[in-house]
């Protein structure tokens, strides 16, 4: 007869297994980004599981009656169940359950305490016990299906937590089919073969819960990461990388989809003035004050950068000079308009203006390059010739993309139209 290992062995194994992935993502929690949250309480739920598997592996150790360690440890071992559940919720950026996590808990504590002193018998105790933990499994599966990203990270968990909730259904089955006063058929911590791979397997799937856990949260740091790669830190807007690949997936569409697009080139007016006089934080809240303005003319197909200091660069698809003289007048408009956070002290903004240069792309061999060498040349005419204005670069021709040559502007007055 094969060697069994000891079940509280097992038990002793797993918890502390438990604990050592609970340091792990309390580490995680600790350096992850603020955005990514459930990690803490996935790190008190494995706490909770290692000391509820102590309860348990010392219950004819200690000279106590059972059920006071038995019942503490139930109810601290479906609290380990439930938190991890609080977790997932919050990661997913749903509200928290807590009447489902405090309800589970209580009825499951009042069934076992109700299975243990007054009608003692310990297969339907099981089985309401594993019942209880299941409720806590399915919502952690219906919460991956409802609010998961599709994507490999996703499923691994789900199909994990699926497994998890699938074993501790067949556990209280088993255990409501055992015969009565047989107990050694359910009892985990009796030595025997069913014992024994019911625990490795419970151990197991423990780790890679945890591991399916870390996988998603390390999915969403790659995302986060990606995104703070592509922004401006200050405005939150599009940097220069996030634009370029913005501009490049644009153009793939105009090659094959002929059509126009707009670039304008926007720059505050005397911004360093404004950082002389009121401060860089001043001049900081002005940035963030254009951006928001520049975004509100915008439609959700456009694309705004900042590509630094107080430049921003605004590409509009699928659009021709038209549209975007209009939407550079509608920008203008806002700054020039009298509004309640621009005037002078009681810590509102001071009042601002912008110069804004407009290139018109009608060919899709153009490159980046060369559409914002047109747009800001049309900006420094804006400049040279009074500021608050705005001008438009002249069609580049074919011969021009080829020696890339210096093109002219053609000069609009404030509220003149190509």
């Amino acid at each position: 007869m094969p060697l069994l290992l000891d079940p509280t062995t097992i038990m002793v194994m797993s918890a502390l297994m438990g604990g050592a992935m609970s340091v792990v993502l309390f580490a995680a929690h600790r350096s992850f980004p603020s955005e990514i949250k459930g990690l803490a309480h996935w790190a008190g739920g494995l706490l909770l599981l290692l000391v509820a598997a102590l309860l348990f592996s010392i219950r004819d150790s200690v000279p106590l009656p059972r059920p006071a360690l038995m019942l503490p440890a139930n109810a601290i071992l479906l609290w380990g169940i439930g938190l991890p559940l609080i977790g997932t919720q919050r990661f997913f950026g749903v509200r928290p359950t807590w009447w489902l996590f405090h309800g589970v808990w209580i009825v499951g504590t009042v069934g076992i305490s109700w299975f243990m002193l007054v009608q003692s018998d310990f297969a339907l105790r099981v089985a309401f016990f594993s019942f209880m933990a299941a409720v806590l499994y399915f919502a952690h599966v219906a919460l991956v299906v409802r609010y998961a990203d599709r994507h490999f990270s996703s499923w691994f968990f789900g199909t994990l937590m699926l497994v998890q909730a699938l074993v501790v259904v067949t556990r209280g089955v088993l255990a409501l089919a055992a015969n009565r006063g047989v107990e050694t058929q359910i009892d985990l911590l009796h030595r025997g073969a069913a014992q024994s791979l019911y625990l490795a397997t419970g151990n197991f799937m423990l780790l890679l819960l945890t591991v399916g856990f870390m996988t998603m949260a390390t999915h969403r740091l790659q995302k986060i990461l990606e995104l703070r790669s592509t922004l401006d830190p200050l405005t939150q807007v599009l940097n220069r990388r996030g634009f370029g690949e913005a501009y490049a997936r644009e153009r793939a569409l105009m090659r094959r989809e002929p059509n126009q697009m707009t670039m304008m080139s926007i720059d505050l007016d005397f911004f360093k003035a404004i950082n002389d006089r009121y401060g860089h934080a001043t001049g900081d809240r002005v940035l963030i004050d254009v951006a928001g303005v520049i975004g509100k003319a915008l439609r959700t197909t456009d694309h705004l950068a900042r590509f630094g200091g107080e430049e921003f660069i605004v590409l509009l698809p699928h659009t021709g000079l038209e549209r975007a003289i209009s939407v550079a007048e509608r920008i203008q408009s806002v700054l020039r308009a009298p509004r309640a956070d621009v005037g002078a002290g009681n810590g509102v903004l001071p009042p601002y203006t912008v110069s804004i240069g407009i290139a018109c792309q009608m060919d899709a061999e153009e490159d980046l390059d060369c559409i914002l060498m047109r747009a800001d040349k049309a900006l420094y005419s804006a400049k040279e010739h009074g500021r608050d204005r705005i001008e438009v670069a002249e069609p580049v021709s074919p011969a021009a993309l080829v020696a890339a040559s210096p093109l002219p502007v053609t000069l609009l007055r404030p509220g003149q139209r190509a």
